[in-house]
């Protein structure tokens, strides 16, 4: 490992299984980042008590206790700078940051979305996706920009979509590829495999031989979703 673990704070609305599976790489003590605050938008949600149980202090910043975004976002500056954080990764965090905010941590906030962006930006990508007819569809992780589901992309995982795909199915196998995909993405950040210059994410080309910055994961589930697959015609 080079130099110290970047200290990431994770931002969630729900349950948070991003968030999980950013604190459970973070777990090998080898890993470059370690998870050292979670903030929610929601008192209720489940990220909460997760993070809670694994030690990590959390921090709730609701809507309802500001008067309007900026307030809210500066109360979140400030929970920020008490966790020292280097990094922001977004995960289910359901709500849009203001453009001050956003510039602000320009090139140390990352999100992941559930498609291949550009494509099937912004809700319901799946359904986007089975509506379009594609065969392959996935997940990217980003920079943040103010831009919603625009910024640089750093890492992508495809997924093949079958014919017997519905919105829950194809949600649950881009789910698991997410999982795989975001600690890798924040492990290239926090070793600068990947940085953010201008509208452009600039990769290492050597460093991420070792890490690459596609993953396609195999199916799991045999051959007949491999048949399925070649007997489909969008």
């Amino acid at each position: 490992m080079r130099g110290p673990r970047k200290r990431v704070v994770v931002l969630i609305s729900g349950r948070g299984s991003n968030m999980r599976a950013l604190i459970e790489a973070a777990g090998d003590p080898n890993y470059p980042a370690e998870i050292v605050g979670v903030i929610s938008n929601r008192a209720n949600a489940a990220g909460l008590d997760f993070a809670a149980a694994a030690g990590i202090p959390t921090r709730v910043i609701a809507k309802a206790d500001y008067p309007d975004a900026a307030s809210q976002d500066a109360a979140l500056n400030k929970a920020l700078a008490e966790f020292r954080a280097d990094l922001i990764c977004l995960a289910g965090y359901m709500r849009l940051l203001t453009q001050t905010f956003v510039e602000r941590w320009s090139g140390r906030m990352i999100n992941i979305h559930p498609s291949l962006l550009p494509l099937f930006k912004g809700l319901h990508p799946h359904a986007q996706a089975l509506a379009a007819g594609v065969r392959v569809h996935g997940c990217s992780v980003h920079f943040v920009t103010f831009e919603m589901d625009s910024g640089p992309i750093i890492a992508q995982a495809a997924v093949p979509v079958l014919g017997t795909d519905d919105e829950n199915n194809l949600s649950a196998r881009v789910l698991a590829a997410e999982h795989r995909l975001y600690p890798l993405a924040l492990q290239l950040v926090a070793e600068g495999q990947v940085r953010m210059e201008g509208e452009t994410a600039i990769v290492s080309m050597a460093e991420t031989a070792k890490q690459p910055i596609l993953i396609s994961p195999v199916l799991e589930t045999g051959g007949a979703d491999l048949e399925a697959l070649a007997r489909f015609t969008p």
